[in-house]
């Protein structure tokens, strides 16, 4: 249980030092409302994540693989 503290601890700091920044993963574009769309202008939308959550998902992710692992080689 310890080591488990350590661990997320250690992800924690990993996505604490991983800055503000963000990723961008869409941009969509759609036409604009009303009399402007009708004009033929869109408007253009940005779908960002933090940089710092990505780290963290990743890490805890990756973690629960190599536990799980882990205890499967145990039971064979």
């Amino acid at each position: 249980m310890l080591d488990e503290a350590k661990v997320i601890g250690a992800i924690a700091g990993a996505a604490a030092s991983a800055g503000s920044g963000s990723v961008t993963v869409a941009t969509v574009t759609t036409s604009a409302p009303g009399i402007l769309g009708m004009l033929g202008f869109a408007t253009t939308t940005t779908v960002a994540l933090p940089v710092g959550g990505v780290v963290a998902v990743a890490a805890l992710v990756g973690y629960d693989l190599y536990k799980g692992v882990k205890i499967a080689k145990e039971k064979h």
